[in-house]
């Protein structure tokens, strides 16, 4: 039986087109949580930001049922070759997107506290490009995965160096503006953990887009990648 041919029990293959229905729901959860956290925090919205804190449960509830539903047809459909791969990516991609709506809520948290704030720079426009340019990245890994579309899931990899060199910009601006006045130090480190967190969300959805890639293809993508984090490492809590 080729990849492409439908299987002989219908069920099964239902099974495999459910798993990939809740990813794209997931997906779509998170895409929000990305927009709606970057728009309380231009806004200084508390009320949208806690919507992207509870919105998190939802997320996590998609993932638990991914993990019980593949868990099931591994042990009563024993798959293999391609149809393996689907079930296997659809593990990896749930557990990168959890994480990704992780770091959605994360930003709302933070969003709460910077809200009695006064803007730093430019920054808060940076931040809201570099969440917008990875929730693009998300929705098209998404269309990937659906259409198994190789080449689009090796765009979206290229295209994180982009929110990488933003993150290193506002890096150094936080630096400049906490040296030229400390009192501006703990808006700057809040927007600085929060831009930290926006790129590493560009960094999961690439990891899914090269999980993409190996569903496609078969074969382990090279890291190709193009990282332009230069900038000194401070740690930042997930």
């Amino acid at each position: 039986m080729t990849e492409s041919q439908p299987h002989t029990v219908a069920s099964y293959d239902r099974e495999l087109e459910q798993l990939q229905a809740l990813i794209i729901k997931m997906g779509g959860l998170v895409e929000e949580a990305i927009l709606n956290g970057s728009d309380a925090l231009t806004r200084r919205d508390r009320e949208l930001a806690e919507k992207v804190r509870a919105g998190d449960q939802a997320i996590d509830a998609i993932e638990e049922r991914i993990n019980d539903d593949a868990a099931r047809t591994i042990a009563l459909r024993a798959p293999v070759s391609g149809d393996l791969r689907v079930i296997l990516s659809a593990l990896k991609l749930a557990g990168a997107l959890e994480r990704v709506g992780d770091y959605a809520k994360n930003i709302a948290k933070r969003t709460t506290v910077l809200a009695d704030m006064h803007p730093i720079g430019g920054s808060e426009v940076t931040l809201r490009r570099m969440a917008r340019d990875v929730q693009v990245m998300l929705r098209d890994t998404l269309d990937a995965f659906v259409r198994r579309d190789e080449a689009l899931a090796r765009d979206v990899v290229m295209r994180d160096q982009d929110v990488d060199q933003m993150y290193n910009a506002l890096f150094r601006e936080f630096l400049t503006f906490m040296m030229e006045d400390p009192r501006q130090i703990t808006a700057c480190m809040h927007l600085h953990f929060i831009a930290k967190n926006i790129e590493r969300m560009g960094d999961l959805v690439t990891n899914m887009a090269e999980q993409v890639i190996y569903l496609t293809s078969g074969k382990r993508p090279i890291d190709e990648r193009p990282k332009s984090d230069e900038t000194p490492f401070i740690s930042s809590p997930d």
